[in-house]
């Protein structure tokens, strides 16, 4: 039995992705023009990574609307051409697992491992590093503080989807900084999540059938669910596979997070129900010294996706994820093709979140999300594997550009749309951002990056930096 949290913050925290969301009435896509659109229809020219492969002096037709209009290797007609100088462009970044309002913190490395998220959880270290500096931000502000601040984090890696805002935040008429792939998306809501899955007779167990009832009912895409986070050797960890089974919880909808607990042979029985799984290797590596068999994963054909969890314990970025999580494949024995590693942040992981058909791919009618990194190698796709956020020159979504490029944006944005940007230094670079960004329009206006921080270090000094 999972045991009742011991704090209004752990009861958050264990049941912050559990309660069912009402169902407004929201209309299908973008209702009206919002901030950061182009001036014009306009292309980018740049290696554009499509699903045939890489297209070298491409060219990638956005503007008026928010889909892509035009891939090409043909120079575009009558309209304006902004040269990236040789950048990758690709399909935005999907995170697929992450406690986005506990990115304000900093990075935190525990001083000793633990068998199991619920020994940590319980720990003292915890409790003065990270619950009570929540406890505290939780009282004095509105969670919308912390969720804006960590949306900021992670479109300046390059991500313009993300798995796991909390209950707290009640944003379901708009669709945020970057979109929320387990809320509101398109104008629709199909997906679910759960931290810890409930046995028969505990609180959440009557959500949980609500939720396989609307599986069942072809009504949700992916159910996203902590499951067998600890060691391989620790038995309570073990045991959620058994809970999983006994609640008929394995559907082809399942999203396992982490399964660090999990042998191959319960990884080819997530692989036969048509689960799937989200891996977070620092995160697991920091905690408990082990992770994913995700080499086993793979070599099954299970589908795979990244998230980087969350900063305490996590990577800064999902690029720096993906770094990680190369180096642990090759400890493991497998070395997956570049392109093979990026797929699993953008077409692989918008299969996963049931988006396959929107995001994850560079291709005419679809929304054009999409980032633009420096070309410092040959490689587009090892290019993509060694950037940094430092290497993002600009993220689109929807066919609008909350932060590019100074530059950039001075020439492309909207004039009209140029004040609302916000000029920054981000590594050594100008930049600019657009908080008040929304996928839909915005029920209020937004403050931008330097109110917000003026806002968080007011309750808590240590707030940890965006562009470190």
């Amino acid at each position: 039995m999972t045991p009742e949290p011991d704090s209004e913050f752990e009861a958050t925290y264990a049941a912050g992705l559990t309660r069912e969301l009402p169902e407004p009435a929201l209309p299908a896509g973008r209702t009206a023009v919002v901030s950061a659109a182009p001036a014009e229809t306009f292309a980018l020219k740049g290696c554009l990574l499509t699903p045939e492969g890489p297209v070298e002096r491409g060219y990638i037709t956005v503007g008026e609307g928010t889909a892509i209009q035009a891939i090409s290797t043909r120079k575009p007609r009558a309209v304006p051409v902004h040269d990236t100088g040789g950048g990758v462009i690709l399909p935005g970044l999907i995170d697929l697992h992450g406690h986005p309002e506990f990115n304000v913190f900093a990075a935190w490395e525990p001083p000793r491992q633990f068998i199991n998220r619920y020994a940590w959880r319980g720990s003292e270290i915890y409790r003065e590093l990270v619950r009570r500096p929540q406890d505290r931000l939780m009282a004095a502000l509105p969670p919308q503080t912390q969720l804006r601040y960590a949306e900021i984090r992670a479109l300046v890696g390059g991500v313009t989807a993300i798995q796991g805002t909390s209950e707290r935040v009640e944003r379901l008429e708009e669709e945020s900084l970057v979109r929320n792939v387990d809320r509101w998306i398109f104008g629709r809501h199909r997906a679910r999540a759960m931290i810890d899955l409930p046995d028969e007779g505990e609180r959440d167990f009557p959500r949980l059938q609500r939720i396989l009832d609307e599986i069942d009912a072809g009504a949700v895409d992916a159910f996203y669910v902590h499951l067998a986070e600890g060691r391989r050797d620790n038995q309570r960890s073990v045991e959620e596979w058994d809970r999983l089974l006994r609640t008929n919880a394995l559907t082809k909808a399942t999203v396992v997070i982490h399964g660090t607990a999990l042998g191959r042979e319960q990884l080819g029985a997530l692989r036969d129900a048509g689960a799937k799984l989200v891996w977070s290797p620092q995160s697991n590596l920091r905690l408990y010294g082990e992770t994913t068999l995700a080499a086993d994963a793979l070599d099954l054909g299970l589908k795979v996706g990244f998230g980087a969890d969350w900063l305490p314990t996590g990577s800064q970025s999902l690029l720096h994820e993906l770094r990680v999580a190369r180096r642990e494949l090759s400890r493991q024995g497998a070395e997956p093709p570049a392109r093979r590693l990026v797929e699993m942040v953008t077409s692989d992981a918008a299969e996963i979140a049931g988006l396959g058909q929107e995001l994850g791919r560079l291709e005419a009618g679809r929304p054009a999300d999409l980032v633009v990194l420096e070309r410092r190698l040959d490689d587009p796709y090892e290019n993509v594997l060694d950037a940094d956020p430092a290497w993002v020159q600009l993220v689109m979504i929807d066919g609008d550009m909350p932060y590019g490029r100074a530059d950039w944006l001075e020439v492309l944005a909207d004039p009209g749309d140029r004040e609302r940007l916000e000029p920054l230094i981000a590594w050594g670079k100008r930049m600019m951002l657009d908080t008040s960004y929304t996928a839909v329009p915005a029920t209020g206006e937004q403050p931008p990056l330097e109110l917000l921080r003026e806002q968080l270090i007011a309750v808590y000094p240590q707030v940890g930096p965006i562009f470190a």
